[in-house]
């Protein structure tokens, strides 16, 4: 089971926050920014490294960078994860897809090891294998690489579900031969507020900048 911590909602600084939008009925809200792929595209992957897999490495950086983005609460219970799994759309043959679930590793190398092969196994099973609510300890991702959007928003079950959702879409090449690409954050209000979600950008973009790197 993973760590967690819980909570206290009397010295915390956003229980006023977490109080009032956990009242609200539609308590979500989505941010699309477009981040900067150039060292991905041009030094990455000529060397071999999966740019799908990279991005994915890049949001979990980015969640792992931001405390808000690893709490979840039930009821008027709080709980900050020391590590949160990706759960991953992953295509199949037609036009199926299923979850895979992710852990996060920080070395890139190892991630990528482990990444590539729960990738694989599930591109292969036939089970969805939805989160029916048994964990909390997620985060959930979609690539949509066939549209470069400009906004987007997310299927959601009701109020109470607080996963954070990451979803990136094509990759496109500007007239100054730079690369980038549209994601959309969405969250709940209640645990989260624009300046996490700003943070979270910061550490996603500082993690694809990171290339060259072998794969």
């Amino acid at each position: 089971m993973t760590d967690a911590r819980e909570i206290d909602l009397e010295t915390w600084s956003r229980s006023g926050q977490f109080k009032l939008f956990r009242t609200y009925q539609r308590p979500h809200f989505a941010t699309t920014a477009r981040v900067d792929v150039t060292a991905l595209m041009t030094q990455g992957k000529p060397a071999g490294v999966s740019p799908y897999r990279a991005f994915i490495h890049a949001i979990g950086a980015g969640v792992h960078a931001v405390p808000a983005l690893k709490m979840r609460f039930a009821g008027d219970r709080v709980l900050e994860y020391r590590t949160i799994s990706l759960s991953a759309t992953v295509p199949r043959p037609g036009d199926t897809f299923g979850y895979a679930y992710i852990p996060y590793i920080e070395d890139w190398a190892r991630f990528d090891e482990s990444c590539k092969a729960i990738i694989e196994e599930t591109a292969k099973g036939a089970d969805l294998g939805a989160n029916t609510g048994e964990r909390f300890d997620l985060a959930y991702l979609s690539c949509l690489p066939w549209l470069d959007f400009t906004a987007l928003d997310n299927a959601l079950p009701g109020p109470d579900d607080c996963i954070p959702r990451f979803s990136w879409g094509k990759f496109v090449q500007g007239a100054d031969g730079r690369w980038s690409c549209a994601v959309a954050v969405q969250v709940h209000h209640a645990l989260v507020d624009g300046l996490q979600v700003g943070q979270f950008f910061d550490a996603a973009q500082s993690s694809l900048n990171r290339f060259p790197v072998s794969a």
